[in-house]
C-alpha cells in the first residue's frame, strides 16, 4: 500500500521561496504519476503540478507555470514542488497524491493522498 508524507511548509514572505517533499513508500512508485493540489478555506480543491513517468511530461496551471517547478526522484521514491515568488494567495493546505490514470488534473483519479502541509504568505 502506498503511504504518502508531505514536509516542507511553513510561514514566509510574500516573495519567498519554500520546496515541499512528497516521500513515497510501499508500492511500485515508479507506476505512479505524482501530481500537487492545494486547498484554501471555503475553497476547492485545486490542482497545483503533476508528473508522469511515460512519457516524461509535466503539467501546470498557466498562472504557476514559471513560479513553481515539480520534480521526481524516483531513486529516493519523492516528488518535489519547488515554488517561487510566493504571493499571500499561495496561502493553502498542500497536498501531495498518486494516480495510475492518464488524465493527471483531476483530484478525484488519485488513488492516494499524503496528509498535507500547511503553506502560509504573509504579505
Amino acid at each position: 500500500q502506498v503511504q504518502l508524507v508531505e514536509s516542507g511548509g511553513g510561514l514566509v514572505q510574500a516573495g519567498g521561496s519554500l520546496r515541499l517533499s512528497c516521500a513515497a513508500s510501499g508500492g511500485t512508485f515508479s507506476s505512479y504519476a505524482m501530481g500537487w493540489f492545494r486547498q484554501a478555506p471555503g475553497k476547492d480543491r485545486e490542482f497545483v503540478a503533476a508528473i508522469s513517468w511515460i512519457p516524461a511530461n509535466t503539467y501546470y496551471v498557466d498562472s504557476m507555470k514559471g513560479r513553481f517547478t515539480i520534480s521526481r526522484d524516483n531513486a529516493k521514491n519523492t516528488v518535489y514542488l519547488q515554488m517561487n515568488s510566493l504571493k499571500p494567495e499561495d496561502t493553502a493546505v498542500y497536498y501531495c497524491g498518486a494516480t495510475r490514470a492518464v488524465r493527471l488534473t483531476m483530484w478525484s483519479l488519485y488513488d492516494h493522498w499524503g496528509q498535507g502541509t500547511q503553506v502560509t504568505v504573509s504579505s
